[in-house]
Order: C-alpha cells, then structure tokens, then sequence
C-alpha cells in the first residue's frame, strides 16, 4: 500500500495547517494559481482547508463575468474543478496521477456576487486513492452564491492512474 508521504502538494498543505488562517489562504492560493495556470487568470483563493474539505472563492471580477454581469458559466464550472482537483491531489499518493475525466452542470439560477465552493471526499474514497492502483471517485461539490443560493448542481467525476507507465 502506498501513502501521502510522496505527495508534495500534501506536504505544503500539512507545513500550513497550523499557521495562520490568513498565512494558509495566502499561501496555498499562490501555489495553486501558480500550477493552475487559469485559476491564476480567473484569480480564484483558496480559503480553506483540513485535507479531506477545500473551500475555493470566485470573486465576482470583471475578468471572469458573463454579459449579465455575474460570475461566468465557465468560470463557475472552473471553480468546481479547481476545489474538486485540489481536494483529489492533496490526497492522492504522490505517484499517481490524478485526471479530469467527467463534469456535469445543471445552470438553475442566476448566481449573484462572489461564488464558493466546497468540495469533499469520504474516509473511503480516500481510502480507495491510497490502495488501488487506477481508479475514479465522484467527488462533492456544492457551490454557492453571496446570497447563500446553490446556482447550479455540479459533480466531477476524478480517475487517476500510476505517473509511470
């Protein structure tokens, strides 16, 4: 069985956890916006995280709004996956790979301001990431708007696979 020791993004998020909540956001939204180059473009953050839940924010930019003047659709479904790749790759071992393989979105209302998201995985699923070779996960997600409304049902499937072939 392999574990998280090999995990690099893992060991950032573990050298943060018990600093400052303000150090942590800070911190990890500039590594991920570093690796991930269009959250960078699209200026999400990070607000928190305890390893197995990440909470990501849109904010309502210029850069990312929709000709209504609301977070756009692709903005939106971005949020979804930064929070959902993130929570898969800090729990992943370092060896695997972890890919994108299905998003679904359901647009039900208009979103109004800033948007976050909250993705999770179970003890079981992660379990399963650490023990199996290749294998995908559907992964929680709810996104929410500044009033509190879910604007949109979303779930993302994540697979991964060994780096080396």
């Amino acid at each position: 069985m392999t574990d998280h020791r090999n995990n690099p993004l893992r060991k950032m998020v573990l050298k943060l956890i018990d600093k400052p909540v303000w150090l942590q956001q800070f911190l990890l939204t500039r590594l991920f916006r570093h690796t991930v180059k269009l959250s960078g473009t699209a200026r999400q953050d990070i607000v928190q995280t305890d390893l197995k839940i990440v909470t990501f924010r849109q904010r309502n930019l210029k850069r990312v709004q929709n000709h209504i003047g609301g977070v756009h659709a692709a903005g939106t479904a971005l949020l979804g996956e930064s929070a959902t790749g993130f929570v898969v790759g800090i729990n992943l071992p370092g060896d695997k790979l972890p890919l994108l393989k299905t998003m679904h979105i359901d647009y039900l209302k208009r979103a109004t301001g800033t948007l976050e998201a909250k993705a999770s995985l179970t003890d079981e699923q992660i379990q399963m990431m650490l023990t199996e070779d290749k294998g995908e996960v559907e992964v929680t997600v709810i996104i929410k708007d500044e009033a509190g409304i879910e604007p949109v049902a979303a779930s993302y499937v994540w697979a991964w696979i060994p780096k080396k072939r």
